[in-house]
């Protein structure tokens, strides 16, 4: 690789300084860094790190994410492989390893912990504690994956420890996943190892876990938006804080990264380096990634940002690799086989229907909220027509349904949703966390159930049915969860789903990426898996009707 100078005013983060400098950058490496009288009118700073992702949401390839990623300053991601590995298990991990090695994006990948979450859904793939040391023996996993069962913490369920023990022995960090645990649960998870949250919606929250001895991840996904709520800790707690997006949709992603909190974050006035510690270093320190934080020796991972005030990224550099421009991406696109494990066959309208019990039945009806995973529990009056409990338009009250992807002729789980808004039509969807069966809601039978044989038909992917004769679908070949497309192409298709959901009458800023969290059953309060209605709260199955 070509020996080359860059001169600008380089952002000094461990000394909390900035001044003119001239670097020199020699096989990918910086060589050295030059303190000048003079520099270039551009900023030098080591590029940005999500400290938790997962990639398979952004429906995109490892080396496709790259491309897009490079473009907002990003350098590298934690990655969890956890939403391919309840499809393919560990043949999916190492998919998406091998894979992100066609790029010189920095992707480090960690061992799923809770493959499935719970043992109330259906999953393609089960990782017990076994496959689990597998994986952490392995140099291509950093860390141990969000421990989402916290309740098998708390109460030392025997196979969650010994995963958190394989940890322990191999020495790489245990991340968490506890929403809404506080007090003495928190210090009690926290004492087992366990380093990381993301899952914090509240200040009191995160603070009650800072104090247990964590870091706090500020989440700014296309679904989860805790970024309002957590802010704080970046005056706060600085030390403590890093950012990450969970999951991003490519439209979104085809907008901003994390260059888009750091811009946020200046705008109400943090302090600059406080900020940037959380941006580029503690992913790098808390998980011992072999990426560069601009200093002599390390490797040439930097960006170069116009100002301090805009922070656009003019150039992102990889290795000493440029690559990314001016908003242009300069990785290529790769060429990918898919990997997918999927048996569901076709459906027919009348599979969705739900028989009252009483001429006036009550029903549960989860209640999805806007910007959050996760849901209330309301109990509502029932409409009733010919003896079948149907959506409620006129009181935002629809039908959803679960269907197992993994086997076929297996009872589909059937109830209601509220907030998602249709008047018309379905969607429906193969990306469910965690499971990812299939997933959907809708305004009438015949249109879910056009929706769901649109994915069958495809092997998974994304669609909406404006009736049962018309019907939009993007196909996700890549284990029902990521297209074989680059990026840009993926984005403009999933915008017009968008778009024509909010033709069917829904106010979400992301219907789809909410669509796939009403499944997720570790986030409380009501969720539907393939099995049935999930209480999260008293993590146990309960009826539709009342």
């Amino acid at each position: 690789m070509d020996t080359f100078t860059i001169s600008g005013k380089l952002i000094d983060i461990f000394q909390r300084r900035i001044y003119p400098a001239q670097v020199i950058v020699n096989d990918g490496v910086i060589a050295s860094i030059t303190e000048t009288d003079d520099a270039d009118d551009q900023y030098l700073l080591p590029g940005f790190i999500d400290a938790h992702i997962h990639i398979e949401s952004s429906m995109l390839a490892p080396t496709a994410f790259a491309q897009m990623a490079v473009v907002h300053g990003t350098v590298a991601t934690v990655s969890d492989p956890h939403e391919i590995a309840n499809v393919c298990g560990i043949e999916g991990v190492q998919y998406m390893i091998n894979n992100s090695k066609l790029s010189s994006f920095k992707f480090f990948f960690g061992a799923p912990s809770c493959v499935p979450a719970t043992g109330f859904e259906s999953a393609g793939a089960t990782l017990d504690a076994k496959a689990v040391e597998e994986l952490l023996n392995n140099p291509d996993i950093w860390y141990l994956s969000e421990m989402m069962n916290y309740p098998g913490v708390l109460y030392k369920d025997p196979e969650v420890m010994a995963k958190i023990a394989a940890a322990k022995k191999s020495r790489k960090p245990i991340d968490g996943h506890a929403p809404g645990l506080k007090g003495n649960d928190a210090i009690s998870y926290a004492a087992t190892g366990i380093t990381t949250d993301h899952e914090c919606f509240t200040i009191e929250e995160a603070l009650d876990k800072i104090k247990a001895g964590m870091n706090i991840l500020i989440r700014d996904g296309s679904a989860a938006k805790n970024y309002e709520a957590l802010s704080e800790l970046i005056k706060l707690h600085p030390e403590n804080v890093m950012f990450c997006s969970d999951d991003k949709h490519p439209d979104e992603l085809a907008l901003h990264h994390i260059n888009g909190l750091v811009k946020r974050s200046l705008l109400k006035g943090y302090d600059l380096f406080d900020i940037l510690r959380i941006a580029c270093l503690h992913p790098v320190l808390h998980y011992k990634l072999p990426v560069g934080l601009m200093r002599a020796n390390d490797p040439a991972d930097f960006i170069v940002v116009d100002n301090l005030k805009d922070f656009n990224v003019l150039q992102t550099y990889i290795n000493g690799q440029l690559v990314a421009e001016r908003g242009i991406t300069q990785l290529p696109y790769i060429t990918v086989t898919p990997i997918n494990n999927f048996k569901a066959g076709k459906k027919d309208a009348n599979d969705f229907k739900i028989k009252a019990r009483s001429e006036a039945p009550a029903i549960r009806v989860i209640e999805a909220i806007e910007g959050q995973l996760v849901t209330n529990s309301l109990q509502l009056p029932a409409k009733v027509e010919d003896g079948y409990i149907v959506s409620d338009t006129d009181r935002d009250i629809l039908k959803i349904a679960v269907i197992n992807r993994y086997e076929n002729d297996v009872p589909i789980a059937v109830s209601f949703i509220k907030n998602f808004g249709l008047k018309y039509g379905a969607m429906a969807s193969t990306v469910a966390h965690d499971c990812h069966n299939i997933i959907a809601i809708g305004v009438d039978d015949d249109s879910m159930c056009a929706a769901i044989n649109a994915l069958i038909d495809c092997k998974g992917g994304i669609s909406v049915a404006r009736d049962k004769n018309d019907v939009t679908c993007l196909p996700l070949p890549i284990a029902g969860l990521m297209s074989l497309d680059n990026g840009y192409k993926v984005a403009e298709a999933y915008t017009n789903l968008n778009k024509i959901t909010r033709e069917l009458g829904t106010t979400l800023h992301a219907p789809f990426m909410t669509l796939s969290f009403m499944a997720l059953l570790v986030i409380p309060s009501l969720k539907l898996s393939d099995k049935g209605l999930f209480d999260g709260s008293k993590f146990e199955f309960v009826s539709v009707e009342i």
